[in-house]
């Protein structure tokens, strides 16, 4: 019986990991303009020092923006950005740059 629920269980997980964020791409793309300057246009950066944000994980992007936004992470330039970005601003960004290759 222990095994059937941890398999039960294994599969709800793998099943809401695969769930991607309900944001809205073209929102994001047109809130991303301003991330342009450091990330590159298309989501990848000319400057080593910047990360690549096309193809990245969309729940992984909208951690590190809420983190930047709540100051659980910061950094002098991201922390600014992230301040005014409400919840569905983060997923629309989130949602288009991890759809950009």
């Amino acid at each position: 019986m222990k095994k059937v629920f941890v398999a039960v269980t294994g599969s709800v997980l793998l099943l809401s990991a695969s769930i991607s964020m309900a944001g809205d791409a073209a929102a994001g793309k047109a809130k991303a303009a301003t991330c342009a300057g450091c990330h590159g246009a298309n989501g990848v950066s000319a400057n080593p020092l910047w990360p690549n944000l096309a193809g990245q994980k969309d729940a992984y992007l909208a951690k590190q923006l809420k983190a930047f936004r709540d100051g659980s992470r910061t950094d002098p330039t991201m922390s600014a950005m992230a301040k005014p970005l409400t919840d569905a601003d983060i997923d629309n960004l989130a949602t288009y740059f991890s759809g950009l290759k």
